[in-house]
């Protein structure tokens, strides 16, 4: 049985989790790590890592950026690996995440759902074989109402995909407002929607000349996040240092 280390765990998903777990017989949550301790999940919560006294075979990250280095250090530590959910990451977290990936398993993805990681590969096969017939691209994103960062991680990693693969480098444009003037060829307009108890919605758009091809992914609930964290962390926990994506666990 693999043990467990959530951070966020008072959180919307770190709720999600915790009650995932509890149905899985491969996995068991034996602390959580959380600005709030009000909640009784079964397990001890703690306000920092530095209170934690539980061994444990992986971390897996639902919180917010505040506060990273202190899970990345407990990390190297303890040596435990990292299954990294939050988005929002700032330059320098990105930097201390793959320092600590030289010492652990880290596994970091703006989105943990096998749709969402699918259609990354159906946008790559898309956008190469459109590239040269003139296809503007474009994405929009929808959340909810309480989600702060904009666009989220999910869309920036749907246009690292399409860039992945094309020839020339595309620049990403996130507002038309202050510039009058025409459309680049070579950029990806991405728009953030931010609305009621929207789950999750992204949507590529492929604009050609008298065609439009759309791929889109819609989720209907957060449970779906919870079990590819809960399979990241399962392929996880007995891996070696490096850096890994939900691509690794799907296959």
């Amino acid at each position: 049985m693999k043990k467990i280390i959530l951070r966020g765990c008072n959180g919307r998903m770190g709720q999600e989790i915790t009650k995932l777990v509890k149905l899985n017989e491969q996995t068991e949550i034996v602390a959580g790590v959380d600005v709030t301790n009000t909640i009784d999940n079964g397990y001890p919560v703690y306000l920092s890592f530095e209170e934690v006294k539980e061994k444990a075979d992986v971390i897996i990250d639902f919180a917010s950026p505040k506060n990273i280095s202190e899970m990345l250090e407990f990390a190297k530590v303890n040596k435990v690996p990292i299954v990294l959910c939050t988005t929002g990451l700032s330059e320098n977290d990105i930097r201390a995440v793959e320092e600590t990936a030289k010492e652990v398993a880290v596994l970091r993805s703006a989105n943990m759902s096998l749709g969402v990681n699918v259609m990354i590969k159906l946008l790559k096969a898309a956008a190469k074989m459109l590239e040269s017939a003139d296809f503007d691209i474009e994405i929009v994103e929808k959340h909810h109402n309480q989600k702060l960062d904009a666009p989220s991680g999910t869309a920036l990693a749907l246009a690292d995909g399409i860039n992945e693969v094309l020839s020339e480098k595309y620049d990403y444009k996130y507002d038309r407002s202050e510039d009058r003037k025409k459309r680049e060829k070579k950029e990806i307009g991405i728009s953030a929607v931010r609305g009621g108890t929207i789950v999750g919605e992204h949507e590529v758009i492929f604009a050609g000349l008298d065609e439009i091809i759309e791929i889109k992914h819609t989720a209907y609930s957060r449970v779906i996040f919870a079990k590819g964290a809960v399979h990241g962390a399962v392929f996880l926990a007995d891996k070696g240092p490096g850096l890994y994506q939900m691509s690794d666990v799907i296959s």
